[in-house]
């Protein structure tokens, strides 16, 4: 073995003995020790939850899908509208809407089995570089290199790289896979995330407790605290839109069915207009008098600021096309938990506006 193979596999050994006594307890992690294998199905479902997500937040999502849908199979077999309802909250929908397609490729398919190779699961709706990464070290125990923000910002700092990132991912990676070893590669790749969320944090990092300290280029140089490096962003448009939030005498509320492409896609919320950079026109989905409620919704998306200017009214049933994209919904099966969030903000101002004397 040769001296840098020898110091990196030093390294890796020293990691999983801290991962052993200090790994997190997550409800879709399998101890390291213990006598049962992880599930694919669980590690799948909790990194694509994860994407663009913290643990923080996926931790209710993931407990109630897998009370809801306890294996693939189920998952395959559940109805749309309910995955998409109980994803709400979480963002990026496409998440959910390929979650439900890899679901029912892997029941149809691979007979309710994930593969275990890393190229295989590439195949799979919705399953990228990291998901298949992922799936196959922590799952499968496959030497795959798992590359998250927490990785990179510990090799970033490891290594001293000062390459700003995205430009430096390749470099990461690369430091990430000679240290990558053969046994254990799961549970190594846990650890290094591990390390990353709860030591080598993005700020004020514990550096004096990390199992990584002596040779961690960074603290030695004093360099830490400004790794890693990231090209400066790009300053977010902002879209403009209506949304329409109507009622009927009943109290059943006019919801529309989004296209299934598309942010939101297949979503249900408030019809409204399309968001634009200038002013929309006015596009009342029904004739009505449509009211201002003074007060916009704002929502941040990944590329763009969002802000929905409200209009409330009391209509009609008999104005709502019996097919189409509106439908009623029945005051007593309506749930602004189901809404996506930026439809429930808008729920929540225009309700109120709807109460006021």
């Amino acid at each position: 073995m040769r001296d840098d193979d020898a110091a990196g596999q030093a390294r890796s050994d020293t990691l999983l003995e801290w991962y052993d006594r200090h790994a997190r307890d997550l409800p879709w992690r399998v101890p390291p020790g213990a006598a049962r294998s992880p599930d694919p199905y669980r590690i799948w479902l909790s990194e694509v939850m994860l994407q663009q997500t913290t643990v923080a937040a996926v931790r209710a999502y993931f407990e109630r899908f897998t009370q809801l849908w306890p294996t693939v199979a189920d998952l395959a077999q559940a109805d749309d509208g309910r995955v998409m309802a109980e994803w709400a909250g979480l963002g990026y929908y496409a998440r959910a809407r390929n979650l439900l397609k890899c679901a029912r490729v892997v029941a149809a398919e691979h007979q309710g089995r994930f593969p275990d190779r890393q190229e295989d699961l590439l195949k799979l709706p919705g399953i990228g570089p990291y998901t298949a990464a992922a799936i196959a070290a922590i799952a499968f125990d496959r030497p795959a290199v798992v590359m998250d923000g927490n990785v990179e910002r510990v090799m970033a700092r490891l290594h001293d790289i000062h390459t700003p990132l995205p430009a430096a991912k390749p470099e990461l990676k690369a430091e990430a896979a000679a240290l990558t070893p053969a046994a254990r590669p799961g549970d190594y790749a846990q650890a290094v995330m591990d390390l990353g969320a709860t030591i080598c944090t993005p700020r004020s990092p514990a550096c004096g407790i990390c199992p990584w300290r002596a040779p961690c280029l960074a603290r030695a140089r004093g360099t830490a605290a400004v790794l890693p490096r990231k090209a400066p962003k790009k300053a977010k448009p902002v879209r403009l839109g209506i949304a329409y939030v109507g009622r009927t005498p009943g109290g059943d509320w006019l919801l529309e069915r989004r296209p299934d492409s598309g942010l939101l896609g297949g979503m249900l919320g408030w019809p409204g207009s399309p968001w634009a950079e200038t002013t929309p026109a006015e596009t009342p989905p029904v004739a009505a008098r449509w009211c201002d409620v003074g007060a916009e919704a704002r929502h941040t998306f990944t590329h763009f600021h969002l802000r929905l200017a409200l209009r409330v009214a009391v209509i009609d049933p008999a104005q709502v096309p019996a097919d189409g994209p509106l439908l009623l919904v029945p005051k007593h099966r309506f749930r602004p938990s189901d809404l996506p969030t930026v439809m429930r903000k808008a729920f929540d101002l225009a309700h109120g506006a709807m109460e006021s004397p």
